[in-house]
């Protein structure tokens, strides 16, 4: 293999992207970032601090308050793997609930808070042998990414996965509500004027809606080796 590359997977919410991401990290022996949780530790961040408030984000109250917000990731002694801080306090936990992803697509929409946050991504991937997963990596965090990947499911595998998921957590959830989340979050993702999902032209498609995660990681791992020939 030659030298290190930078590998790019964005994609829809549920489909596995952050924990292929991160086994592929593992494997090359790369740096992982889940650019995902640094939105969702501002959207808590906006919660907590009743920026979102009457269901509606006020969005200047958060631009405000954005110099004030520090997020960072360290290693878990005990699971070997890097959490999410904001503010030197570890909200690993907190960020994955249902009610901040009800909102992490109206933060990411932010203008101001995508161009904080891609500056530190940007910052933390430049010396390439990084595998950095979200929603913009391929079209604005790392454009000229030796490989690009996008990552999709039908949004009812999508909803089943993420039920799955805070059931096992002993999160209470109604199916329906989670389905109704990812079809909000797709739309918002998709749509909004700052950086929208995209698959770019040189972005090869993963469709992960009946493939198990050895699989997505498998055609990962091959797309990622022929890439560093």
């Amino acid at each position: 293999m030659s030298d290190k590359i930078t590998i790019a997977i964005d994609g829809h919410s549920s489909t596995g992207k952050s924990t292929a991401a991160k086994q592929l990290a593992q494997r090359l022996k790369y740096i992982y970032v889940d650019t995902g949780a640094m939105y969702r530790a501002i959207s808590y961040y906006a919660l907590s601090e009743n920026i979102y408030r009457e269901n509606q984000l006020h969005a200047q109250e958060l631009i405000d308050s954005l110099d004030k917000i520090k997020v960072s990731f360290q290693r878990n002694e005990e699971t070997d793997r890097a959490d999410v801080y904001l503010n030197g306090k570890n909200i690993e936990k907190q960020i994955r609930t249902l009610e901040v992803s009800s909102i992490v697509s109206l933060v990411a929409s932010v203008s101001e808070v995508r161009a904080k946050l891609v500056a530190q991504q940007q910052e933390m991937g430049k010396e390439k042998g990084v595998v950095m997963d979200g929603r913009d990596i391929g079209t604005v965090v790392f454009p000229d990414a030796e490989l690009k990947v996008f990552m999709t499911a039908a949004p009812e595998v999508r909803a089943q996965r993420r039920y799955d998921e805070l059931i096992g957590r002993g999160d209470e959830v109604v199916y329906e509500e989670v389905l109704k989340n990812v079809i909000e979050r797709d739309h918002i993702d998709s749509t909004r004027e700052d950086s929208p999902l995209t698959q770019t032209a040189d972005a090869k498609l993963l469709d992960t809606s009946e493939m198990n995660r050895e699989q997505q990681f498998e055609q990962l791992v091959q797309w990622a080796e022929e890439a560093m020939r």
